[in-house]
């Protein structure tokens, strides 16, 4: 093998490496709790570090999982968060976590997470849930992907792509899922088409979805709910 092609496979793995990188770069230090200290000079992940000589327990630390999330509205489900933003020693660690609660057909609505993997266990009732991929070749169409869940059941929502869960049961239901990184971020589709801020065109939904723009104005002019 020559000079030249042992550095063109070495580059090719390098390449191959970082585009397969699933989740939040590795830290270069134990951890960097994160801390609202704007005179703080190393900042990782988007976070400003807390002086490592005043870290404590309770900074890696955070309660209330046990309590029930409230599903009073129009969706019928609540999502309790613990990410970087509430649980500073995450920052760095490219992990977080859920807890889902599902009124009877209670909906998770379509939504997407830009920056991490999803994998969910459900605790407690049945859930029908399903991922959409990207989009295909000329003349074909996004291939869905669904599960029917039971108590004990994983399925695992790729990154980036469309995905919900749906309380088929009488019952109400209790799912956990884990992400892969510290903020995964959410992007809930009905939502951020037709709740944004400041509005998208009707002109241009309206070619989108292809319906009349009376359509368009009457989702517009509806409260869009957030359960995260």
């Amino acid at each position: 093998m020559s000079l030249k092609s042992f550095v063109l496979i070495i580059a090719i793995l390098a390449v191959v490496t970082l585009i397969s990188h699933a989740s939040d770069p590795s830290p270069l230090q134990d951890f960097c709790v994160a801390v609202n200290d704007s005179m703080t000079t190393v900042f990782v992940n988007g976070k400003v570090c807390k002086d490592p000589k005043v870290v404590t327990a309770d900074d890696f630390f955070k309660s209330g999982l046990n309590v029930v999330g409230n599903t009073s509205n129009n969706v019928g489900s609540a999502v309790t968060a613990v990410n970087v933003n509430n649980l500073p020693g995450l920052n760095t660690l490219g992990i977080s976590l859920v807890r889902i609660d599902y009124a009877p057909y209670g909906l998770n609505p379509p939504h997407t997470h830009p920056r991490g993997t999803e994998v969910l266990t459900v605790l407690e009732g049945t859930l029908y849930v399903g991922f959409v991929l990207s989009n295909p070749g000329p003349n074909m169409k996004n291939k869905l992907f669904t599960k029917i869940l039971h108590p004990g059941d994983v399925f695992v929502f790729p990154i980036g792509l469309i995905h919900f869960q749906f309380n088929v049961g009488k019952t109400k239901a209790v799912a956990f899922a884990g992400l892969s990184s510290q903020n995964p971020g959410v992007i809930t589709i009905a939502n951020a088409v037709f709740g944004s801020d400041p509005p998208i065109n009707d002109d241009i939904l309206a070619k989108a979805f292809q319906v009349d723009k009376k359509v368009v104005d009457y989702l517009q002019s509806q409260f869009w709910w957030d359960n995260n």
